[in-house]
């Protein structure tokens, strides 16, 4: 397995390199925004471990950009750990967030399980009442209506209308959506379904995405 690590930090990238490499992976690093991203992009590498803050372009622009057409998995290491930093990450493509310091042992836990996680089949198309989810476009659209929505709101959406009617709870679409053990003082799901609420059901009579109390989250046409 190929490992990419965009980081600024030489000493950080050493370690992080000679450390993985004894864990048996390939490891490239790269020390600049823009040559990582165009060593991401050449499509060698089966994971990419992301700083935010980098000379050239930041992590933020490097995985826009990325997700523009590869699902290569990120993993963001950073000092930067307020939950708005989190839930950027995450929102934008991130499949995981870990912050500095950090213990190597729950480093390459991260790593392997993003690398042994099986790759999606989704359903070509989605619907439920007005909305039409086209998967493999990723476009969405409400009562002809276009809605943009980033990465993580797209998976966010289409989880809960491939399991519409049934209540989904917090740890279960963080594990779905995130790949992340859900910590009770992390609101990283409350965040992310407040900003899906605002595109998918501001501005429409009927709301679609529903809070059930203590229990989590569901999608169901028009209910009251």
């Amino acid at each position: 397995m190929k490992i990419l690590i965009i980081e600024d930090e030489q000493k950080s990238a050493l370690y992080l390199k000679n450390s993985l490499s004894e864990s048996g992976y390939q490891v490239s690093v790269s020390h600049d925004g823009i040559d990582g991203l165009f060593m991401a992009q050449s499509g060698e590498f089966d994971l990419l471990i992301l700083d935010v803050m980098l000379p050239g372009i930041d992590g933020w622009k490097i995985i826009e950009r990325l997700r523009e057409h590869s699902t290569i998995p990120v993993l963001f290491l950073t000092a930067r750990d307020g939950v708005e930093d989190r839930v950027k990450g995450l929102e934008l493509g991130g499949d995981d967030y870990l912050v500095k310091p950090f213990a190597y042992t729950e480093l390459l836990a991260r790593v392997r399980s993003l690398l042994r996680r099986p790759p999606l089949r989704p359903q070509d198309s989605l619907s439920v009442g007005d909305l039409h989810i086209d998967v493999l476009k990723r476009r969405v659209q409400r009562a002809g209506q276009r809605i943009e929505l980033t990465n993580k709101e797209f998976a966010l959406l289409q989880l809960l209308v491939q399991h519409q009617g049934q209540v989904l709870s917090r740890s279960q679409i963080a594990s779905q959506v995130w790949d992340m053990n859900f910590d009770s003082d992390t609101n990283v799901v409350d965040v992310a379904i407040r900003r899906l609420r605002v595109k998918v059901d501001d501005g429409f009579e009927h709301k679609l995405i529903q809070t059930v109390r203590g229990m989590g989250y569901r999608v169901e046409e028009y209910s009251a």
